[in-house]
């Protein structure tokens, strides 16, 4: 007889156990000092910001902008497999005590991250509020509530194929969120939370009527799924071996003018090789643009020289640390082993490349040091970038490489 209790325990166990096998290989102790200097360098200047705040600061927009991303986004981690969609898939009807505990999962876990939030951003309200703190706990009911509602709204639009209806629910469901936080942070009065309270039941009761006798999307299910899984086996990736990962790339096109530069040698096999998986392959040029935008946002906004340099090396570091998996990327095809090129050309290649990217990088948080007026800066960054990068990719990175 199907135990619908059964299935949801071993599904959600093994997840977990995926996750906490690769979670010890993310945090490493290279990680831990990294994340652990971030977090206290962000709250110091957070704490500088807070005390710098003048009294009129629209603080209960800012909170109402973050808050109503944090609640929006509500997936239902449904831990569903590929086969279900066969096997399971007639027992359907028999399902509901299996997602109703989906849900209240994925409350659990993204309840803890509003909290997260909540308590972050709580400093700069108390700065401004009367109120202070006290407010906290209260507030953060009330918000987990209507995360409930926007999990419970984003199953029923689950139901629906169309693109557009999911497009226009983002919009209105981000407007009732964003204008709740507002009104509640803003002390507004009692009738107007309960409006729109009862505009947000209303909108629910809507696609419920809608949907209650429409089957199940499972091949939307199923793909959003292994959308999520998959963004998170490709960090883990960067510091283990993944064996489920799919590999991801993009054509890329507009990015051959960087490769049609190199010369048709058989010292370059390797080079071109490492360069046109890095172009093309999401994981590696991904990593690289948006550890180097959020790199140059904080370096922009620190106020000090040494932090700025600081700062700079810090993602370096971790640019070149998580595109070493990079030397391994075509371990598995035995074709690149029939190359008849030398290893040392392979080695000087991912040396040569790695090399470029953190000097591309370096000059990059360069230049913003130099928009903002401070020439000696600029100049200490860039050669402490240079040095820096030099450093690790010919001592540290070949150490690890040979390891």
């Amino acid at each position: 007889m199907f135990d619908d209790k059964k299935l949801w325990k071993e599904r959600a166990s093994g997840r977990v156990k995926d996750l906490g096998r690769y979670l010890r290989y993310i945090f490493n102790g290279h990680l831990v000092v990294v994340l652990l200097f971030l977090i206290g360098t962000a709250s110091f200047y957070y704490q500088q910001w807070i005390e710098n705040l003048p009294a009129g600061f629209p603080v209960e927009i800012v909170i109402a902008v973050v808050i109503g991303f944090i609640l929006t986004y509500s997936p239902v981690y449904n831990f569903l497999l590929e086969a279900d969609q066969i096997f399971i898939l007639p027992l359907e009807d028999k399902l509901k005590g299996y997602f109703l505990r989906s849900g209240i999962a994925s409350l659990v876990f993204q309840g803890y991250l509003l909290l997260m939030v909540l308590a972050v951003l709580m400093p700069m309200y108390a700065h401004i509020s009367s109120n202070g703190f006290r407010s906290f706990f209260p507030f953060f009911v009330i918000l987990l509530v209507l995360k409930a509602w926007n999990l419970a709204a984003s199953w029923r639009i689950d139901y629906f194929v169309q693109a557009t209806v999911h497009r226009w629910d983002m919009i209105v469901r981000y407007f009732i969120n964003a204008t709740f936080t507002f009104l509640l942070f803003k002390q507004a009065s009692l009738y107007m939370l309960l409006v729109i309270a009862v505009v947000c039941a209303l909108y629910y009761r809507t696609f419920y009527v809608q949907t209650k006798n429409m089957g199940l999307k499972w091949d939307r299910l199923i793909n959003q799924e292994e959308k999520r899984m998959a963004s998170f086996y490709r960090l883990a990736n960067m510091f283990t071996d993944v064996p489920k990962l799919r590999d991801t790339v993009k054509r890329r096109k507009w990015l051959d003018l960087f490769l049609n530069r190199m010369a048709f040698s058989q010292k370059n096999t390797y080079l071109y090789l490492f360069s046109r998986a890095f172009l093309r392959s999401s994981d590696y040029l991904g990593l690289f643009l948006r550890l180097t935008i959020i790199g140059a946002l904080a370096i922009y906004f620190i106020s000090f020289g040494m932090g700025q340099i600081l700062l700079g090396i810090l993602f370096l570091y971790l640019t070149g640390f998580q595109l070493l998996p990079l030397w391994n990327h075509h371990q598995n095809k035995l074709w690149v082993d029939l190359y008849p090129v030398e290893k040392r050309f392979k080695t000087a290649a991912f040396s040569s490349l790695l090399m470029t990217i953190l000097t591309i990088q370096s000059v990059v948080y360069t230049l913003l040091i130099l928009v903002k007026g401070e020439v000696l800066n600029s100049m200490l960054n860039i050669l402490a970038g240079l040095v820096f990068t030099y450093m690790f990719v010919h001592i540290y990175a070949k150490k690890r490489l040979n390891a």
